[in-house]
């Protein structure tokens, strides 16, 4: 749409909700109260996107917001007792004594928490220090400036129709402009992504690496429920040379968190992590702590996992890149809630510090990134920088005792650094080469389909509308990618948006988008990039509750 739309000026604009956002956009009005600061999330409200384990650091809370617990925020389970197992097989496996869990996975002193919940009292502590927080609103667009500076974003039209032209409720985005303008929309972010290109911001970096996360939140009786429990798996249902893990949690009000987390660099094209979950939860080892319990929530998220490697240039002209859509992810911890947070309040204090000396703005704000490299963050990432390439090349049996080595005897600091430059996407195998996977069928009490599955992420986006996962070349997937690799976006979506359907003889790549939950893996693993994922109508997708 061509028509001049509405403008507003702000100090800083913060793209998306999450720990990153909201920690940018607190942080900055605790350093300058005046400061005119937006915040913009695509999901219904502060959480409706935000899907995560998780085990949460609480040190980092207490940087930003010291009195915490006084004012109530939801980090209250403290974690008890953490077991870690490696599953042998369907049935068997080995307890991990503690003494060989490499020291970084062990969880004393953290907590288990929704990070949906946290990020909504997050939310108003922002509102309440005068952060303008605008929920509903997909930044779609980056505004330039004539000399290529970012200054600002615009927000998705809402009411267009799926022939793309405008319906009787059509309105048209808004112009947000920004002195600076922050980036904090989680991992694969389609603007972070836009930026990362049109800055070269990874010019001498590995690539990104990613993995994909699916949980569910099981209510369980109560005799059942041991608050503070933390379990970890490695090993089956994959083999050696596919990393993947799964993880169990134990938190308030007789619940559970339980999910399993897929590298994306798995070379199976049959291979479906929805699946493997599914069949992961069957093992004794996890099935014992759900039964007589129901599912209460399901969704899915792409992770970040390349590290210190494959972390870009975090500055260019009027803007910066925090949290997971620059990919600060600790992948020996299996944490990123703790480094988004930081790193988002490390971006407001560089902007703060600029506005306060003057700047007009639209200037490349390096002085971030040197603070990201003098804080913990930097640190910590430093110490973890071996572990996705190790069980990349050596696979999970060797790879996990070579870390153990890397972080008990020399944390962290070996006397190289692997590299991984081959990106997800390009490492499958053809699938005649590949051998097909047998999953077993859903019983309905452990195990469950796709559909059921969405249904409990309350997943809705407005049918009329452009399809917002656009396709490079239509014709690619039928004509290359069902010969060749059996179609894989048929199972490493989460949610059952991509089907091969056959009419009248003739085979058909059909995209569900109304089903989409978000999780960017489509962007992220098909073999030909040829899935481009770009904002839907603002409010629209999953509309997580206790995630």
């Amino acid at each position: 749409m061509s028509e001049e739309r509405e403008s507003m000026e702000f100090d800083v604009v913060v793209v998306g909700g999450g720990p990153s956002g909201l920690g940018t956009a607190i942080r900055l009005m605790q350093l300058n109260p005046e400061l005119e600061v937006c915040l913009v999330e695509k999901g219904s409200e502060i959480g409706a996107h935000i899907v995560s384990g998780a085990v949460f650091e609480s040190r980092v809370l207490s940087e930003l917001i010291p009195d915490w617990e006084a004012q109530g925020a939801p980090v209250k389970t403290a974690v008890e007792h953490d077991e870690f197992h490696y599953l042998r097989g369907a049935t068997a496996a080995t307890k991990i004594p503690g003494f060989l869990i490499p020291s970084p996975m062990r969880n004393h002193g953290n907590h288990i928490i929704s990070l949906g919940n946290l990020c909504r009292w997050l939310g108003e502590q922002a509102e309440n220090m005068g952060v303008n927080v605008f929920p509903g609103f997909a930044a779609s667009e980056v505004i330039y400036g004539d000399n290529g500076e970012v200054q600002g974003i615009i927000t998705g039209d809402m009411g267009v129709g799926r022939d793309g032209q405008p319906k009787d409720s059509y309105t048209p985005g808004y112009e947000l402009r920004a002195r600076y303008t922050v980036f904090c929309e989680g991992c694969r972010g389609h603007l972070g992504k836009e930026l990362v290109e049109r800055f070269d911001l990874r010019q001498g970096k590995d690539p990104q690496h990613y993995g994909i996360g699916l949980k569910e939140v099981w209510t369980v009786p109560a005799e059942q429920h041991k608050p503070g429990l933390v379990v970890h798996t490695l090993g089956w249902p994959v083999d050696n040379h596919t990393e993947a893990g799964g993880f169990l949690y134990h938190f308030g009000d007789n619940q559970i968190s339980v999910g399993y987390v897929v590298a994306l660099n798995y070379t199976n094209p049959h291979l479906s992590p929805f699946e493997e979950f599914q069949r992961w939860k069957q093992h004794p080892v996890i099935k014992q702590h759900l039964e007589n319990g129901t599912r209460a929530g399901y969704g899915a998220r792409a992770l970040n996992k390349g590290g210190l490697q494959s972390l870009p240039k975090l500055s260019f002209p009027g803007g910066m890149l925090a949290g997971c859509d620059a990919g600060f992810l600790n992948a020996v911890k299996i944490k990123g809630s703790h480094t988004a947070l930081k790193t988002g309040m490390l971006a407001a204090e560089a902007v703060a510090a600029a506005l306060a000396a003057g700047d007009e703005g639209g200037s490349d704000l390096t002085a971030y990134e040197t603070a990201v490299n003098e804080s913990w963050v930097y640190d910590e990432l430093y110490r973890a920088r071996n572990f996705e390439p190790m069980l990349a090349k050596f696979g999970t049996f060797v790879g996990s005792g070579m870390t153990w080595v890397d972080q008990n005897i020399f944390r962290g600091k070996m006397p190289f650094t692997m590299r991984m430059k081959t990106p997800d996407h390009a490492v499958l195998k053809k699938a005649a080469a590949a051998p097909a996977i047998d999953y077993p069928k859903p019983d309905g009490v452990i195990s469950f389909d796709r559909l059921s599955s969405v249904f409990l992420s309350s997943t809705n986006h407005e049918e009329d509308q452009p399809c917002h996962l656009q396709l490079k070349d239509p014709e690619l997937p039928i004509a290359k990618t069902l010969p060749l690799y059996d179609e894989p976006a048929q199972r490493y979506c989460p949610a059952g948006v991509y089907e091969v359907v056959e009419e009248d003889g003739e085979k058909r790549f059909q995209i569900n988008a109304q089903n989409c939950v978000h999780c960017k893996t489509c962007d992220i693993k098909e073999p030909s990039q040829n899935i481009h994922w770009v904002v839907p109508e603002g409010g629209g997708g999953p509309n997580y509750s206790n995630m």
